[in-house]
């Protein structure tokens, strides 16, 4: 996952737009224009907001022996005619509302004079030669490129802005065969996980032949003779269930350089679990295939691999229990160094000789810090851990003494640090509220790092500050929470406060430079993260706090974060808005119907709204690790209890919402936001507005052009300009 703050995204698993569909007849026809008729007209009249008119029907499940209704039902059906006139009258009402607001387009300029300026990639070597990638500022998709040494002058390799007139074609992923003179890279449409790969040679910038299609939560593995590559895919779906059917049978191959899709061999399946995936990897050496088995989302898994210098030899199975994360490192010959959290929820290395698997060695211990990543470079171990959801560094010899600690530049978050264990420098970056990712070049022989990156935004980071509190949530545990503000800040009780979470599926929030929130931050605002239970901020048992029957941890975390903001003067009900995506929008359903009197505004974004369906669709099952499953009676008990489209009362006031997702979001469909949003607005009855916002050509949020995220930006900001009663930016320019 990358940062959650711009695009909001859910989980992975570990590692085109739909054509019209239907025979249009006359009588068709008619009742589209009759259904547009009847939802259009959405006007401020008498200080009441009058919302599209949604069909309900008459559709209950029994579930367990609970009858539960779903009169929305309808809106599943993203094909539907019906369903497109839904989305734009919704479309409509809601842009005629943010239309009328008048600091939405000073903040869109804002945004789009921030958002100029030049940004780079972590660098990597690969067979010679350094890839990285460049946007020069507003280009809707970032550039990939090569150069021969690292101060050479690089050459453009591949713009994804020539792919589409739109910019929603995105390189997804891409890997570089051992020589560095191939690359197989993936692409996708309209924001969908859906990828499509080919192969390009990286000395003449042309595209190969090899094209290969269906492939979802996967990378590529070169092998070490550069004939081809390791990567997984999902059959060919039926036409009609591209974008919502669900994604079992995950599939190991391997293609050949030359040769078509048809030809791949299958490496390893397992028919017999078809909710299990694989991710595959090929060891430095060339001599092991590593394969990660993955179930969901759930961190645990397994961890096989093959000898690649035996043809004929079968996969081993040498962690087989899903008892823990087993991520692997490197090897030195038969020992595999492999990260686990086995025995350790805070993390350790250990190493196992596979000529004697039970014999195993704890190469490095569990400390009391969370340990998040571990490299082999230089012979040492390049430790990436959590101190109370901040970043540090340590390297590590394999054997004896002689422990350094890298010097960060501050409080902030670093990523990187990759490399091979030959290899004597790496590139890492760092980022805090305050300051946007810097690159650095680290020595490892001196210690010493050196800028290789900076970027020039247009702000002065001297103008704001950040601080980290701790408050307690209703059960008595201790929540950390970054507070990032203008300096001088009055703490009276009225400052308008943008409250964002997640807690989930291990992910930690940690300190992050984000260009909305500092375009808020300028308007006056305060910008609050609180590090939720859910998360891997303190390790697998605080993830586990937040999971299951214990998902009401998260919600109460984040509530009494709130309460925290109000009771020590930084806001008050009337100023605080909450806002998340995914998970997070998940989060803010939730909370906005446990605690309507709390908030004066809501932003939930491509959330998980129906909690008693999300495992229908796509990928969703593989959420049940995290949230449990609907056909489970006990666990239905718990969904039940929390979900927003199902605990959403009638004849309540909630707070002024604007719900946004895509229309081709195929990991939490918009079906989640398209019944919630029908519901809220049906039984909502407040004079403030509770609206949908959905994107056309995007999906959950990877690879959305930099023009639409913009103006998504803009919309949020704006709404929450005129619901928390801001001045906007035009004054505080």
């Amino acid at each position: 996952m990358s940062q959650l703050d711009e695009q909001e995204i859910l989980a992975l698993p570990s590692t085109s737009q739909l054509p019209w569909r239907m025979t249009m007849t006359r009588a068709t026809l008619l009742g589209i224009v009759l259904i547009v008729v009847s939802l259009l007209g959405c006007a401020m009249q008498q200080n009441r907001f009058q919302y599209p008119n949604t069909r309900k029907m008459d559709h209950v499940d029994v579930l367990h022996g609970v009858e539960v209704p779903d009169p929305y039902r309808w809106l599943e059906d993203d094909n539907a005619a019906e369903t497109e006139a839904w989305v734009s009258a919704q479309n409509e009402a809601t842009f005629a509302y943010l239309d009328s607001i008048p600091a939405r387009e000073k903040i869109r300029e804002r945004l789009t004079e921030l958002w100029d300026y030049e940004k780079f990639g972590i660098p990597f070597r690969e067979g010679g030669r350094y890839f990285f990638t460049r946007n020069d500022g507003l280009q809707n998709q970032s550039t990939l490129h090569v150069s021969d040494s690292l101060d050479g002058k690089a050459r453009l390799l591949l713009d994804p802005n020539t792919l589409s007139k739109d910019g929603t074609v995105a390189l997804r992923s891409y890997a570089i065969s051992p020589d560095g003179n191939l690359m197989a890279y993936g692409l996708s449409s309209a924001g969908s996980d859906w990828q499509r790969w080919k192969v390009r040679d990286v000395r003449s910038g042309e595209d190969l032949a090899d094209h290969l299609n269906w492939i979802k939560f996967s990378g590529a593995a070169w092998s070490k003779d550069n004939q081809g590559f390791y990567y997984s895919r999902y059959d060919e779906p039926n036409e009609d269930d591209e974008l919502t059917g669900q994604n079992y049978f995950h599939k190991l191959y391997y293609h050949r350089i030359g040769t078509d899709q048809s030809e791949d061999r299958l490496v390893y399946e397992t028919p017999e679990h078809k909710e299990w995936g694989f991710g595959a990897q090929v060891t430095d050496d060339g001599r092991f295939l590593i394969i990660t088995v993955w179930q969901g989302t759930d961190p645990r898994n397994r961890l096989y691999y093959r000898d690649l210098q035996q043809p004929d030899s079968e996969v081993v199975k040498l962690l087989d229990d899903f008892d823990a994360d087993y991520s692997f490192i490197d090897n030195i010959g038969s020992r595999f160094y492999i990260f686990t959290d086995k025995d350790a929820p805070r993390g350790r290395v250990i190493s196992i000789d596979i000529n004697d698997p039970d014999e195993r060695q704890e190469a490095l211990a569990q400390s009391e810090d969370t340990l998040t990543r571990a490299d082999l470079i230089d012979g040492r171990l390049v430790c990436t851990y959590l101190q109370d959801a901040k970043s540090a560094v340590r390297i590590l010899p394999l054997h004896g003494t002689g422990a350094k600690v890298v010097e960060l530049p501050g409080i902030g978050s670093v990523n990187g640090f990759r490399g091979k264990r030959t290899d004597t420098d790496t590139f890492y970056a760092f980022a805090s509220f305050t300051v946007p990712g810097t690159i650095y070049r680290y020595d490892l022989r001196t210690g010493e790092s050196t800028i290789y990156k900076e970027p020039e935004v247009k702000f002065d980071p001297a103008a704001f500050e950040t601080r980290q509190v701790f408050y307690q949530s209703k059960d008595g545990t201790r929540v950390p929470m970054f507070i990032t503000h203008q300096r001088g800040l009055n703490l009276d009780g009225n400052n308008p406060v943008y409250l964002y979470g997640y807690g989930g599926f291990n992910i930690s929030l940690t300190p992050s430079f984000s260009l909305s929130m500092l375009t808020w931050m300028e308007m006056g605002g305060v910008y609050a993260r609180p590090n939720l239970r859910g998360g891997g901020e303190y390790g697998e048992e605080w993830h586990q706090a937040g999971t299951k029957h214990n998902k009401q941890n998260v919600f109460d975390d984040f509530i009494a974060g709130a309460e925290w903001l109000i009771q020590n003067k930084y806001t008050s009900p009337k100023r605080l808005a909450i806002a998340g995506g995914s998970n997070g929008g998940l989060l803010v359903g939730a909370c906005m119907n446990q605690r309507p009197d709390l908030f004066a505004a809501a932003l939930p974004a491509v959330g998980v709204m129906d909690m008693l369906r999300f495992h229908k669709f796509t990928i969703g099952w593989a959420w049940t690790s995290d949230y449990g499953s609907p056909e489970n009676a006990d666990d239905f008990k718990t969904l039940h209890a929390y979900s927003p489209y199902h605990n959403l009362r009638r004849g309540m006031r909630y707070p002024s919402t604007l719900i946004t997702t895509g229309d081709h979001d195929d990991r939490v469909v918009p079906a989640h936001s398209f019944k919630f949003a029908a519901r809220l607005q049906e039984y909502h009855v407040g004079d403030n507005p509770v609206l949908i916002r959905i994107e056309t050509k995007a999906g959950h949020g990877a690879g959305k052009p930099t023009d639409k995220t913009i103006r998504e930006l803009a919309d949020k900001l704006g709404f929450l300009t005129r619901e928390l009663e801001m001045e906007g930016i035009e004054e505080t320019q």
